[in-house]
């Protein structure tokens, strides 16, 4: 898709104004999808980023995979235009040189995880890579809330470890394998969790899907239908720095080896 790029860029710490005062008032926890009311006057013309609440996590530095939820939509009548909280997979923004949205830059680079940012654009200079610009006027206004969960390298691996291998001797029928015993927090089922993955077919054990092939580490929310049914069970209970090899049975079973590079639970 091709991205536009804003003239002006207004940074506000607190509340940013629009041509008519006041800007869109956010409530909710961090992690949970936010509440916005949009005020009554007309947005103004240029974009406008807010920073609304500042995390204690590691800064976003370029060259970053970034995963973020975001939620998206219209000025006009507060209709939604797009959520990641519908999917339960936060969107993954590689930020490695090629051509990304600058109001998405300067909303999501240098900021700790944790923090929760709202952008106001128009839509031409607000939507982001892979975000389709459908329904809407280049002109209409966006709001755009993004929940910033993390900034990590591209091949982010576990410290002092070997990229992941599918075992040999593992099959789909097979229980979830520990291969590495991690001491960070615990994961529970319901919250996202940050993770790098090799996906090998059976039975020819072919490499099928990699996260580093992908551009580097995905997040999920470990809950059905959000993940492959198996991963649930496996990760649950397991700690930050954990390697499990997850056999998948199926119709076409797969066989998974997952590292938990973080966790997340919503506020």
């Amino acid at each position: 898709m091709r991205l536009f790029w804003p003239a002006l860029l207004v940074l506000a710490t607190s509340c940013g104004l629009t041509d008519e005062g006041t800007q869109p008032v956010v409530s909710g926890p961090f992690g949970s999808r936010p509440i916005v009311t949009i005020p009554k006057g007309k947005p103004g013309r240029t974009p406008q980023i807010t920073v609304l609440s500042t995390g204690s996590g590691r800064r976003t530095v370029p060259g970053d995979v970034v995963l973020a939820d975001v939620d998206i939509r219209r000025w006009k009548g507060n209709q939604p235009y797009l959520s990641t909280y519908d999917g339960n997979q936060p969107t993954t923004v590689v930020f490695d040189g090629r051509q990304v949205s600058e109001t998405w830059r300067q909303s999501l680079i240098g900021r700790p995880a944790g923090s929760r940012i709202m952008l106001v654009s128009p839509a031409a200079e607000a939507l982001g890579p892979n975000v389709p610009l459908t329904g809407v006027s280049p002109h209409d206004t966006l709001v755009l809330v993004f929940d910033i969960l993390g900034g990590y390298p591209p091949d982010a691996r576990l410290v002092g470890r070997t990229l992941p291998v599918v075992p040999a001797d593992l099959r789909p029928a097979d229980p979830p394998r520990v291969l590495i015993d991690g001491s960070g927090r615990q994961v529970v089922a319901g919250s996202k969790v940050v993770i790098q993955y090799v996906a090998a077919s059976w039975p020819s054990r072919e490499v099928v899907d990699s996260s580093y092939r992908r551009g580097g580490p995905s997040a999920f929310t470990l809950e059905a239908g959000a993940v492959p049914a198996a991963w649930v069970g496996a990760l649950a209970g397991q700690r930050v720095g954990s390697r499990i090899a997850v056999p998948s049975p199926g119709e076409r079973p797969k066989l998974y080896v997952i590292d938990i590079l973080d966790t997340i639970t919503s506020a």
